[in-house]
């Protein structure tokens, strides 16, 4: 072997010089670019989330509300901002929005229950359905998406991704009365628009076809449009920006979508064929299986 040095000593100061070294790379531009503290937001969002979904006192709203809004704004002069973006302005715009956000989580909830026959009741809803807090924490984030934070807004919908397993981006635009039963798997884009009373359930993606350069098409339309009272069954797919699928459409299990469907459609994949034989005569070419 050629030789190196063994030691800690020896090696020390030639890597931290390497590693503090800013160049042109994109991890230099991310650093450059500034990102909040991780745990700063996820702490922020549950209490956010704590706030919206479960309290109604008046005087511990009094005293939460502003909580809230002070930690956003630590939060946001952690990290560059336009020029023009005041981050108490942004704290203040978020917080106006909360009454609507709650109202629309509410019927989220409400949807749930109509559509899921397993719910015991709201309260195991709230508290315990990956749908309730994954849509709770896009709701928000796409408030601030929409305030123009977006780095923030996807710090956000990544926690819930992590313990949802349903990935929305914080862009993507959703209806009333929104549900999606069980949900691991589920991928919403962030061009997405989604109408009201849509059920999805788990394994969609309504995402984007992807050309080899993708940046060509950033800030253009790459994802379906939903219209209103569609079902989608799992494991289906639907991709493209000029993809809609009509009002009150039914899109059923593993379906490939790349085009546009028309109102009251259904949409399914003819059954595959099974053949079922007796084991003693299925043949020699019949694997053993047994476990």
């Amino acid at each position: 072997m050629p030789n190196r040095p063994d030691g800690l000593d020896e090696v020390l100061e030639p890597t931290i010089a390497a590693l503090a070294r800013s160049g042109d790379d994109a991890l230099s531009k991310a650093c450059a670019e500034g990102c909040p503290d991780l745990e700063q937001v996820v702490e922020w969002t549950e209490r956010a989330c704590e706030v919206v979904l479960r309290q109604r006192q008046a005087s511990v709203l009094r005293a939460e509300i502003p909580a809230l809004a002070e930690r956003l704004v630590r939060i946001l002069e952690s990290i560059p901002l336009p020029p023009d973006l005041d981050p108490e302005w942004v704290a203040a715009r978020f917080v106006e929005q909360l009454p609507q956000i709650r109202s629309l989580l509410s019927e989220d909830v409400e949807a749930a229950h109509e559509g899921d026959p397993a719910a015991k009741g709201f309260a195991e809803i709230v508290a315990a359905y990956p749908s309730i807090h994954a849509v709770s924490v896009h709701r928000m984030a796409h408030a601030l998406f929409g305030l123009g934070v977006p780095v923030l807004a996807r710090i956000m919908s990544e926690q819930a991704h992590g313990r949802t397993g349903i990935d929305i981006h914080p862009g993507a635009t959703i209806g009333r009365r929104f549900f999606i039963d069980h949900g691991t798997g589920v991928v919403i884009g962030e061009t997405t628009l989604i109408g009201d009373r849509v059920q999805l359930y788990q394994g969609v993606t309504l995402g984007a076809l992807s050309p080899r350069r993708g940046e060509q098409n950033r800030g253009r339309k790459r994802h379906p449009t939903i219209e209103d009272d569609v079902t989608i069954y799992a494991g289906a797919t639907i991709l493209g920006g000029e993809a809609v699928i009509g009002k009150g459409s039914v899109i059923g299990g593993n379906v490939w979508l790349t085009h546009s469907i028309p109102p009251n459609s259904v949409v399914q994949i003819s059954t595959p064929q099974q053949t079922v034989r007796d084991r003693q005569h299925a043949g020699e070419d019949w694997s053993d299986w047994d476990i």
